[in-house]
């Protein structure tokens, strides 16, 4: 096991939360509170927290795809996916938080879904754990989604 290569997978995956959370901090204690939520929307201090989980799994998913790299030839595409699929997870705070749209935040939100999905079927095609590691995430974009939906219809 290669430690300082798993810390830094996770540790890119967490930076990644950390750079989204520039754009959700200020608009979560004003502007988000302000809107009106489904009944189904978890109270604000949950989000934090599932998505530090959320954010070092996915690390510990990458870790272990690119351990496999050393022995198997995994296509460039794999780590492509991953890191466009990061990139849309910051986008999405960005979209919905920073630009406070609702309606934009849930077309992001559908587009960082599908690379998810994507992503989940190619680390899988190389580690089944990988894959799996990714699917918790997978299951809260998909509530986010529905959330982000909601959200957008209840205030548009």
């Amino acid at each position: 096991m290669n430690l300082i290569r798993l810390i830094g997978c996770i540790g890119v995956c967490e930076a990644a939360g950390m750079l989204g959370s520039i754009f959700t901090a200020e608009s979560v204690r004003t502007w988000y509170v302000g809107l009106t939520k489904p009944s189904f929307s978890p109270p604000n201090w949950l989000f934090a927290p599932v998505w530090i989980v959320l954010y070092a799994s996915m690390g510990i998913s990458l870790y272990i795809v690119w351990e496999k790299s050393n022995s198997l030839e995994v296509p460039a595409v794999v780590f492509i996916a991953f890191f466009l699929q990061l990139l849309l997870n910051v986008l999405w705070s960005f979209v919905f938080f920073g630009l406070r749209s609702p309606l934009w935040g849930f077309v992001e939100i559908a587009v960082l879904w599908v690379a998810i999905l994507l992503t989940m079927i190619l680390f899988w095609r190389i580690s089944q754990t990988a894959g799996a590691l990714l699917l918790p995430y997978f299951v809260w974009v998909t509530f986010a989604s529905v959330l982000t939906f909601s959200i957008w219809k209840l205030n548009g």
